[in-house]
């Protein structure tokens, strides 16, 4: 049964909200959420299937930022390659913090690229009065995009809206994927990403950069229990100390948060256990990244 299908790029500067909007859209988790800069490292695909038959499979990209590492190099290329072949990119502008020069060199990567594209003022739930949104409406309407629709994935706000948008611009066609298919990321990465987003959230000011999440075993006992192990890579003495807290507490908090989220998605109980390990500047180092599935985009 075919309907309206097609690949859509979530597309724009760090910290935009591309992320919470691809959650919102798909109605499930599949993306680490927290309120610092470069959350997504790597490409995330997500499908929504539609009444008529069609699917629409969003792109979750690595925001564009000023790279200074080898990791953010392979973030913000990923970001470029990933619009190789959607049919759609939607540029995020963050409503809140007002269109800025990042902004607007997001633009012009999505012009040179030359895809068709429209354009989103997100978080308009913190912009108060609403009519401070006219002058950012009138700011990017010279910036090429065919519209700009407000939204607030955080609430849903102007979702609704953005769908219908995006769905009318695709082509008529099979679905990619199978009905039921949801994501292209793996159990592993999956796991490891929710863990590395309790980790944000509680040392937000202290390492958000500095640290990734390696799964480094993976069974299902016979009474159903997942058994996890996984191991949170820090840079530094220091930033050790601080994800495992005192006494072990912080860490612990991290592992009991993360679990909940795991026997959510997966519907079954999980023992989680959680090691820290510092890797000097592994950030830098290729052949973490590559065994971190961070070194480009392995799905490309």
């Amino acid at each position: 049964m075919s309907g309206k299908a097609g690949f859509v790029a979530l597309f724009g500067w760090t910290n935009v909200g591309k992320s919470t909007l691809l959650n919102r859209l798909l109605g499930e988790k599949i993306a680490a959420v927290a309120d610092v800069p470069q959350t997504t490292r790597t490409r995330i695909l997500g499908a929504l299937p539609l009444e008529d038959g069609g699917q629409v499979v969003f792109v979750d990209t690595p925001g564009l930022h000023e790279p200074k590492h080898a990791l953010n190099r392979a973030m913000v290329e990923t970001a470029r390659r990933s619009l190789e072949g959607v049919d759609l990119a939607v540029l995020l502008v963050d409503a809140a913090r007002g269109p800025g020069e990042g902004d607007r060199r997001g633009a012009h990567v999505l012009e040179r690229a030359g895809v068709a594209r429209i354009g989103v003022l997100n978080k308009i739930d913190r912009v108060q009065p609403k009519a401070k949104l006219l002058p950012m409406l009138e700011e990017v309407q010279s910036w090429g995009l065919d519209t700009w629709i407000p939204i607030s994935a955080l609430t849903g706000e102007g979702c609704d809206v953005l769908l219908r948008e995006v769905t009318e611009r695709l082509p008529e066609g099979e679905a990619p994927f199978a009905r039921d298919f949801l994501t292209d990321q793996p159990e592993r990465a999956l796991a490891a990403e929710w863990i590395r987003e309790k980790v944000l959230h509680h040392t937000r000011q202290e390492i958000p950069h500095a640290t990734a999440v390696s799964v480094d075993s993976w069974k299902t006992r016979e009474d159903g229990l997942l058994e996890i192990d996984a191991t949170i890579l820090v840079e530094r003495e220091g930033q050790k100390a601080i994800v495992i807290g005192k006494g072990g507490a912080l860490l612990k908090q991290i592992g009991s948060q993360a679990r909940v989220e795991l026997e959510r998605f997966f519907e079954a109980k999980v023992m989680l256990r959680l090691w820290v390990r510092v890797a000097e500047e592994w950030r830098e180092d290729r052949r973490t990244l590559r065994e971190l599935g961070l070194e480009g985009d392995r799905h490309l």
